[in-house]
């Protein structure tokens, strides 16, 4: 079995690499510093590091205090907490003002399992997606996590970076490059396209194995960036495999799906299926069994794919 990572480590080192080059990077928390994985941080930087408590909507007009200073805030949180509570400071104070402040979305998804719908950060691409101005990222491994990190530093204006803490493998080899923009066609394929971000690239590589094992030969992208979404990647797909199906830790309301699906039906309309969570509250329970309960596994994907596969045939 592969090794397993928290993209969270990655983060963390890379922030650190870039702070000791760059005197501009501050991290700011709300009394997150622990899930934030920012307790080294704060010891090689302790001047760097301000927790403003637990005080979201503040921690927002902090970050974009920080940068109108020029400095390169970096401003992390568990990811519900970030969006919903702060989201009118998200539009007003970095968005709509046009800030250099770096949201950090941390263990984003249904990472939190056992703590409810309160803790569940499934709807923060479909709220920060409709925010003009805003570039929304999802990594979806330590190395994917590491480069957005370093191009979120040196590119200008407001991002949102969400940060998984479940367990990935490497899905990206040593010659991936992370763009804005641009995603990653991990596996080619002309049969179908399964499209996914976050932990769920992972699974839609499996996915893949198994339509292979059935001869249906399926192209893999990795659309980490949700928005700008790479346009060209999906006609691309919609033309030359003629089906789609999306697969995010998240919503199917506004998110990877239905930026997907904005560009298909008014380019090019292929059949399609989106997998997350079909608009309700998750249930309490653990990350894992979250997955598997709305089918956001290899299995999942693989099924809609055959089943997706019939309706073109």
């Amino acid at each position: 079995m592969s090794e397993l990572y928290d993209c969270r480590d990655s983060f963390e080192d890379t922030l650190r690499e870039l702070a000791a080059q760059d005197k501009r990077i501050v991290a700011v928390v709300n009394d997150s510093v622990g899930s934030s994985k920012l307790t080294q941080f704060g010891k090689e930087f302790p001047n760097r590091l301000i927790n403003v408590g637990i005080a979201e909507q503040n921690m927002i007009g902090v970050g974009a205090g920080l940068a109108n200073g020029g400095l390169i805030p970096f401003v992390s949180g568990a990811a519900p907490f970030l969006t919903g509570r702060a989201l009118e400071q998200i539009k007003a104070d970095v968005a709509y003002s046009n800030t250099n402040v770096k949201l950090c979305g941390m263990s984003s998804g249904m990472a939190y399992g056992e703590l409810g719908p309160t803790h569940h950060s499934i709807e923060d691409m479909a709220w920060l997606r409709a925010i003009a101005n805003m570039t929304v990222i999802v990594p979806a491994d330590p190395v994917e996590t590491r480069q957005a990190v370093e191009v979120a530093a040196s590119t200008i204006g407001p991002m949102f970076l969400r940060i998984s803490r479940l367990p990935v493998p490497v899905v990206h080899d040593d010659n991936y490059r992370f763009e804005i923009g641009k995603a990653a066609r991990l596996r080619d394929g002309n049969d179908i396209t399964l499209i996914a971000n976050g932990v769920l690239v992972a699974q839609a590589l499996e996915a893949a194995e198994l339509l292979a094992a059935r001869g249906i030969q399926a192209r893999v992208l990795n659309m980490s960036t949700a928005r700008p979404l790479d346009k060209e990647a999906v006609l691309a797909a919609a033309s030359e495999t003629g089906g789609i199906v999306t697969a995010e830790e998240h919503t199917i309301f506004g998110g990877l799906g239905s930026a997907v699906a904005e560009v298909v039906v008014t380019n090019k309309p292929v059949p399609m299926r989106i997998l997350g969570v079909p608009g309700v509250f998750a249930p309490t329970g653990s990350a894992s069994w979250l997955l598997q309960y709305f089918h956001l596994t290899a299995q999942g994907i693989y099924e809609a794919a055959l089943e997706l596969a019939e309706v073109k045939v």
